[in-house]
């Protein structure tokens, strides 16, 4: 199940993640809700900005991802926007991530939520810390990529 591209429609993404890790392998998880989230969710009303990834007794959770209430719901029995939710991955890959992320560096990143076949699912990563200059170092490379780009459009325009 690694490398799993998204199908569905992508209801939030973690924009820090690339900024921050070297994404080196992704898994799609299905995520345990309650009550009305999953219509808050498709909603648009989540954020996985600094959200993370936890491994308790052989089951993965995911730690400070915000669902805001849904509105028309069930206002007499809220659910917490912050609480730690279940992730739905095959145990082998739970033992996988495991070991993974036990090395030093390495974390489990959430990267974006969406929907398919009609369930919310979580594209995790494990990612590697990047460390400050490596971050100067990506930023250089994107800003010369986006120079490249200007020049070649500049360019064609000459060239009609």
């Amino acid at each position: 199940m690694a490398s799993k591209k998204s199908d569905g429609k992508q209801l939030a993404q973690n924009k820090k993640a690339s900024h921050d890790y070297f994404i080196e392998d992704t898994y799609e998880a299905g995520i345990v809700l309650m009550g009305t989230e999953i219509k808050a969710l498709r909603m648009g009303k989540a954020n996985i900005g600094d959200a993370f990834a936890t491994i308790r007794n052989g089951e993965m959770f995911i730690h400070n991802m915000h669902i805001s209430p849904f509105e028309q719901g069930n206002r007499h029995n809220p659910t917490d926007p912050t609480r730690a939710r279940k992730l739905l991955l095959h145990k082998q890959q739970i033992h996988k991530l495991l070991g993974q992320s036990k090395q030093e560096g390495y974390s489990i990143v959430p990267l974006k939520i969406y929907v398919r076949n009609g369930y919310a699912k979580l594209l995790i990563g494990l990612g590697k810390g990047k460390k400050q200059f490596d971050k100067r170092d990506t930023a250089a490379k994107r800003d010369a990529q986006r120079d490249i780009q200007r020049a070649l459009r500049e360019k064609q325009k000459v060239a009609r």
